[in-house]
This record gives C-alpha cells, structure tokens and sequence, in this order.
C-alpha cells in the first residue's frame, strides 16, 4: 500500500468535535530507536511508523487548558494540569498514521479516570509543576505510588527566525509533531481517535536538564543515558478531538497474523 507523506496540515476532521484543548508551552524530546524495540508495543493491526528506517520515542511535556466537551464552556477544574507523556509512532493497515500512548502523567485524579474510562488510555495520577524563568521553561512530574516515575526537564526555546521557520518543511520535525490521531486498545478492540490543530508554531530548543525515570518505567531505561536526537518546542496550539473509531479486535487480528504465519512456506535450507 502506497501511505502519502505526512503534512504539517491537519486533514479534516470529519465528524463533530466531542472534545477541545488548549497545549501550551509543549517541549518535544525524541530518540530514535530500531522498529523492533517497539513492535510488540502496537495495538492490534499496527506497526511501528518509520522515517529513514528508524522509529522515534517521544518524551513529551506541556500544560493543558481550556477543555471544553461537544462545543460547551470550559471547564477549569477538570481540564487544566500539566501533563508529560511517553509515545510511540504508529501506522495501521489502512494507511492512518497516529501516536501511541505508553504513560500519561496528569496532576488531576478525575480526568485521569475520566480519559482511562473513555479512551483506554494509560493516564497517571502525578504531582506535577512547571515554570518559567529567564526564557527557560521547566517541568517536574513525580507519579503517585511510583517514586521512580519521576522526570525533571529544563529546556531554553530558541528565538532564530530563519532556523524556526525551516522546522515548518523539515521532514523529521513533520513526522513527530504532525500526528493526527493516537491509536489504542480498549475493550478487546483497537480504535482510533482523530484531532485536528492549526500548524505547530514550531521553534529549536536547547536541553538544559534531564533528569527522567518515565522512560525506564514504560520499558527504555537506556535512552535517558544518552542525549535525545530532537528537541523542539511550541507555544500553543488549540486542538479538537473526533470520537474514536473502532478499527479490529485485538483477538481476531492476532489470529488472523498467526494463521497467516503458518501458510508461509517454509524458509529454504542453506547447504
């Protein structure tokens, strides 16, 4: 199947917004990592997403704001918190790209109920802060329960107008950031939920400071040893999410590939 190249576009989103977020203050920390790491990490009927044939884990932290449900008011109590995520990149077998979330940390309990109910999605209860200060931004995130899901982040953005404005056509920067959808498993089911935004405001940033043990609690204790492949940042986006579709049964697919696995013939001998 021929996937066309991803845009800094967002596509429509093509049914009604059921729910509407603010990102600010959003710091992109990457490595690349070989696909095989993160195969087994799919939902059902995905594989890992590929560019120059690496995939790309994400360390991502921003503050949430202004969630509003089905076009309504917003609603400050339950939908403004920092949050910082680990995810992967994904592609399913009709072409749709996504991210796949391992471990969302968020500072309020009931939208972490809330979003584990409806979405499956593997949101934690966290004391979280960020600041800024001196034109750096900083985020702290220590996981209830877990003391050593923790992370420390200090970035510096960066302010070169003509090094930003190149982040709007580079191909790598494209792939991680302009993700429309995360996929999922929930219920036996994977599913797929699209969203929509204007294009990042994307900037260069520097790593001051990583001090992270959510990469070692989703399973990469190595990549925080080591510096990330890209930091980027962005100021804003306000973002809008379409119900999530169902795409297979985590169970049928899993039997179909196994099936699949039997009827190849058998690899020849070498003499």
């Amino acid at each position: 199947m021929n996937v066309p190249l991803l845009s800094p576009q967002a596509p429509p989103l093509g049914s009604r917004a059921i729910l509407r977020q603010r990102w600010s203050d959003v710091t992109f920390l990457h490595w690349r990592v070989d696909p095989g790491m993160v195969e087994t990490l799919m939902p059902a009927g995905c594989r890992p997403d590929v560019i120059d044939g690496s995939t790309w884990v994400g360390l991502i932290a921003f503050q949430m704001s202004k969630s509003s449900f089905f076009g309504g008011p917003s609603i400050p109590w339950l939908g403004d918190f920092p949050e910082v995520n680990v995810r992967l990149y994904s592609i399913d077998e009709q072409g749709r790209r996504g991210v796949v979330f391992l471990s969302l940390e968020a500072s309020h309990l009931v939208p972490v109920l809330i979003a584990r109910a409806a979405f499956g999605l593997n949101y934690r209860w966290a004391s979280m802060k960020l600041d800024q200060r001196d034109g750096k931004v900083a985020y702290r995130t220590r996981r209830h329960g877990e003391p050593e899901a923790t992370s420390h982040i200090i970035v510096r953005p960066g302010h070169d107008p003509a090094a930003n404005a190149a982040l709007a056509t580079d191909p790598i920067s494209t792939f991680l950031t302009a993700r429309w959808g995360f996929h999922e498993t929930r219920l036996g089911h994977t599913i797929y939920a699209r969203n929509h935004h204007q294009q990042w405001p994307l900037q260069h940033a520097e790593l001051l400071y990583l001090e992270d043990g959510l990469l070692a609690a989703a399973g990469f204790e190595a990549l925080a040893g080591r510096a990330p492949d890209s930091v980027l940042y962005a100021s804003e986006v306000t973002t809008v999410f379409a119900s999530p579709r169902r795409l297979v049964r985590a169970r049928r697919h899993r039997a179909r590939v196994e099936e699949g696995r039997r009827k190849q013939p058998p690899a020849p001998a070498f003499a």
